[in-house]
C-alpha cells in the first residue's frame, strides 16, 4: 500500500482561509481512502507559493528522502508552489521517484506541455553538470594515481575513519541488478531482502564510487 503525505497550503493566514485548509484536508483524506492509500501525515501551511523556504516543504522533502513515504497528495499543483518554485519542487520530487496525486486530475498529476518541457531541460542541464563534476573528479583521481595514490587501498581502509560505520553489501550484485534496469529504490529493496539494511541513497552513492574506480581501471 502506498504511504502518502497530504500537503495543504493557502497563501495567507487570514481566518477566511482556514475553511480552505480544512476542505483540502478532508477531500484529500477521502481521496486516499478511495484509492486505498495510507496517509502517513498531513502538513498544512499558510505561505505564498512563490516562497520556497517553507518549513512544511522542508519537512515533506526530509520524509521523502528518508523514505518514510512515497506518495504526495495535493489539491492541485499550485498548492505545491507557483512559478519557478513549483518547477524546482516538481523536479526534486521526480528525482526522489515520488508519485504525485491531485484532486484536480482525480488521479496522478498530469503536467502541462510547458511544464514537461521545462523539467526535461532542467534534467538535461543537471545531467551535464553531473558529467562535468564526474569528469573533474576523474581528472583529479588520475593525477593522484600518477603521484602514487592507490584508490582501492583508500576505500579498503575506510573502516578506520571516524564517523558512521560504512555499511557493507555486495557491490557486484548492485552492478548486476543495475544492468537489468532496476532502479536504486528497487535494488535497495532487494538488498534489504537479503539482510543488508541499506537505503536507496547509500546504494546510489556506492554505485557511483564503484563506477569511478571501474572507469579509472579501464582507462589504465
Amino acid at each position: 500500500m502506498p504511504k502518502a503525505i497530504i500537503y495543504c497550503r493557502v497563501s495567507t493566514d487570514k481566518h477566511t482561509q482556514e475553511t480552505s485548509l480544512i476542505r483540502q484536508q478532508e477531500e484529500l483524506r477521502s481521496f486516499a481512502n478511495r484509492y486505498h492509500i495510507e496517509v502517513l501525515k498531513v502538513i498544512e501551511e499558510k505561505q505564498s507559493g512563490y516562497e520556497i523556504e517553507r518549513e512544511g516543504i522542508f519537512e515533506l522533502l526530509d520524509d521523502f528522502q528518508n523514505e518514510k513515504a512515497d506518495t504526495l497528495l495535493i489539491q492541485d499543483e499550485t498548492r505545491l508552489g507557483r512559478g519557478n518554485t513549483k518547477v524546482a519542487l516538481l523536479h526534486q520530487l521526480n528525482k526522489l521517484d515520488i508519485s504525485i496525486y491531485t484532486l484536480s486530475h482525480n488521479g496522478e498529476l498530469q503536467l502541462s506541455e510547458g511544464d514537461s518541457m521545462v523539467l526535461q531541460i532542467v534534467s538535461i542541464v543537471e545531467e551535464y553538470q553531473r558529467k562535468l563534476h564526474n569528469a573533474k573528479i576523474k581528472r583529479g583521481m588520475r593525477k593522484a594515481v600518477s603521484n602514487g595514490f592507490n584508490p582501492a587501498e583508500n576505500l579498503s581502509n575506510q573502516h578506520l575513519a571516524k564517523g558512521r560505520e560504512r555499511k557493507e553489501f555486495p557491490i557486484n550484485e548492485v552492478a548486476r541488478l543495475k544492468s537489468n534496469d532496476l532502479t536504486f529504490k528497487e535494488i535497495a529493496s532487494v538488498l534489504n531482502g537479503m539482510g543488508y539494511e541499506v537505503s536507496k541513497a547509500t546504494v546510489h552513492r556506492r554505485y557511483q564510487e564503484y563506477q569511478t574506480l571501474e572507469n579509472l581501471q579501464n582507462e589504465d
